[in-house]
């Protein structure tokens, strides 16, 4: 874990201090929990290839190929207990056919190359089932660059993994876990608007199920809301904030039980994810307070809160959340080029950026940015840290993506309370995209690149690298 780091003039003992305040906000009277895991296990074939062990090749003659595998299995089972693996044997084409007419129930395939040279891994990726090749280093290395490039070159749902660390190895089946939550996974959408064509493309592509929630089904939720665990959740945020700016205890109050409202139609639906439509409703005078607080305290406890009903970032967020283990911060970025810097701006952001485990981060309790009224934060971010920042568009079938580093948090009275300010290597090319994907883009801490890689391959998606 990555100590987390703010803006100066802080010391460290400042720092620890404020870590150990926000850890209230930990506590606070919610949901507080991962999204539920799947009924059943994730699934996956486990395809070892290799030639006969009496004929020279790499590794070398007489290799005890079935040793290997045990230690493979062993491995796999213990660092992977969500997913159930069924291991096989394949050297020729024939084989390779054979097993995959027989399945017809598993999520994916994994493919271990022991030796060289084989057809199965060929046959398995051309079946365009979402398969992952895995390089036994020095044993099937010359297979894993041939058919991995070919796959690659033709589009197939193929990813790889290369490497000495056998933790890349249990990152990279995180993506078939994921793809297999977000099959049962149930998205709320709290809007008057219909929701559009991502909607569909996302139960299309993913099996991802969209919600929709009303605003006068929200309105009642508030208005039953356990007024108790409203006050105790204003209490435990007051408590957790470095200070507050501009709400009064009694809209943090109401924020609370915009909270609670929006914690019980997320059980009552059994989804780990809501995104509402908070602008037009609360501008209309349909939403009794703003959510922000409330989807900060989702995404701190492992679960999924998003702003403006902005499917595409909530169903991104989802999908990272069971990636990686950590929450997203959306946002309207602004662009400085003088500083070849990237400003992402909004009024909701994590505090727990590492995951509900990791340290918090300082935060602030303001008022919603654009009107000046109810509650919102202005988290102070850690710095000199990688960040990730992505879009997953199931309609496009694409993933649009950047990377940098964090520099400031900025304090500008104009635009959404938090600003994270990040340097990227290509400012220029940065600027390039935000018509084909509008102004919203999700952040995480962390060098996430090889897992995002990973899960478009598996999915089928295609990665657009913007800067």
């Amino acid at each position: 874990m990555q100590e987390l780091r703010v803006v100066a003039p802080r010391t460290r003992r400042e720092f620890l201090a404020g870590c150990a305040a926000c850890a209230a906000c930990a506590a606070c009277p919610g949901l507080a929990q991962a999204p539920p895991a799947p009924a059943e296990k994730t699934r996956l074939r486990l395809v070892f290839s290799h030639i006969p062990p009496e004929k020279p090749t790499w590794p070398y003659q007489g290799y005890d190929y079935e040793g290997r595998k045990k230690e493979l299995t062993a491995r796999l089972r213990q660092s992977c207990p969500a997913v159930e693996f069924l291991p096989v044997t394949a050297q020729t084409a024939d084989e390779a056919k054979k097993i995959l007419e027989g399945d017809h129930e598993v999520d994916g395939y994994l493919c271990y190359m022991l030796g060289i040279w084989t057809p199965v891994t060929r046959i398995v990726a051309e079946s365009n089932r979402p398969t992952l090749f895995v390089d036994d280093l020095y044993a099937g290395s010359g297979e894993f660059l041939v058919q991995y490039a070919a796959a690659r070159r033709k589009g197939l749902k193929v990813a790889g993994v290369s490497s000495t660390r056998f933790e890349d190895v249990v990152q990279a089946v995180k993506a078939f876990e994921t793809l297999k939550r977000l099959r049962s996974s149930v998205i709320l959408d709290v809007t008057d608007r219909t929701p559009g064509a991502e909607a569909g493309a996302m139960r299309e592509v993913f099996g991802t199920q969209v919600r929709k929630v009303t605003g006068d089904e929200i309105n009642a939720a508030y208005q039953k809301a356990d007024k108790a665990a409203a006050e105790k959740a204003a209490q435990a945020w007051i408590k957790a904030t470095k200070k507050i700016v501009e709400p009064s205890r009694e809209e943090i109050v109401k924020s609370g039980g915009m909270y609670i409202a929006m914690r019980d139609l997320m059980k009552q639906h059994q989804s780990p994810a809501l995104t509402i439509d908070c602008l037009n409703l609360f501008y209309g005078g349909k939403l009794a307070a703003y959510p922000c607080l409330g989807l900060f305290q989702f995404n701190n406890d492992g679960l999924v809160g998003a702003c403006e009903a902005d499917l595409r970032s909530t169903f991104t967020m989802l999908a990272m959340n069971y990636l990686t283990g950590r929450p997203g911060f959306i946002s309207d970025p602004v662009i400085d080029t003088s500083k070849n810097q990237i400003i992402y701006a909004h009024c909701v952001a994590p505090s727990k950026v590492y995951g509900p485990a990791g340290a918090a981060a300082p935060f602030h309790i303001r008022s919603h940015s654009e009107d000046r009224k109810g509650a919102s934060v202005r988290v102070l971010l850690p710095l000199n840290e990688m960040t990730t920042t992505l879009e997953i568009s199931p309609q496009k079938k694409e993933v649009v993506f950047h990377q940098g580093r964090s520099v400031a948090n900025i304090d500008e009275d104009k635009a959404c309370r938090t600003k994270l300010a990040v340097e990227v290597k290509d400012i220029d090319k940065l600027m390039l995209e935000w018509d084909r994907w509008g102004w919203h883009r999700v952040t995480y801490y962390g060098d996430l690149k090889r897992p995002v890689e990973t899960l478009a391959a598996l999915a089928g998606l295609q990665m657009v690298m913007e800067g």
